[in-house]
């Protein structure tokens, strides 16, 4: 799914406008971005958590040529998967009613 498919279905299950559903999730998006700038991390309770991580100075290589290069330091972001996301994805041929991902 990508972003576009994603404000299909957010529009289609809250029966609201496909251009109010881009701007919460652009929004939504900035919110993360920001905060982890600032915080390092951002927990989004049962669905997981996103981590800052400073990638360091390191040699990698040209796949093409097979030179070394340099890769510069630079910031990344790594998710771990809370229990109720995994939950979800591992039990999806038989849904759990009670989890708080069920659509209802």
């Amino acid at each position: 799914m990508n972003k576009t498919e994603l404000v299909n279905e957010l529009s289609r299950r809250l029966d609201i406008p496909q251009n109010k559903c881009r701007h919460y999730l652009n929004t939504l998006l900035d919110i993360v971005g920001d905060d982890l700038t600032v915080d390092d991390y951002l927990t989004l309770q049962g669905f997981g958590t996103f981590n800052l991580w400073k990638q360091t100075r390191r040699t990698g290589r040209n796949p093409r040529t097979g030179q070394e290069v340099t890769i510069q330091p630079r910031n990344s972001v790594k998710f771990k998967p809370g229990k109720d996301l995994l939950k979800k994805i591992n039990d999806a041929e038989h849904p759990d009613e009670t989890s708080p991902f069920a659509e209802k």
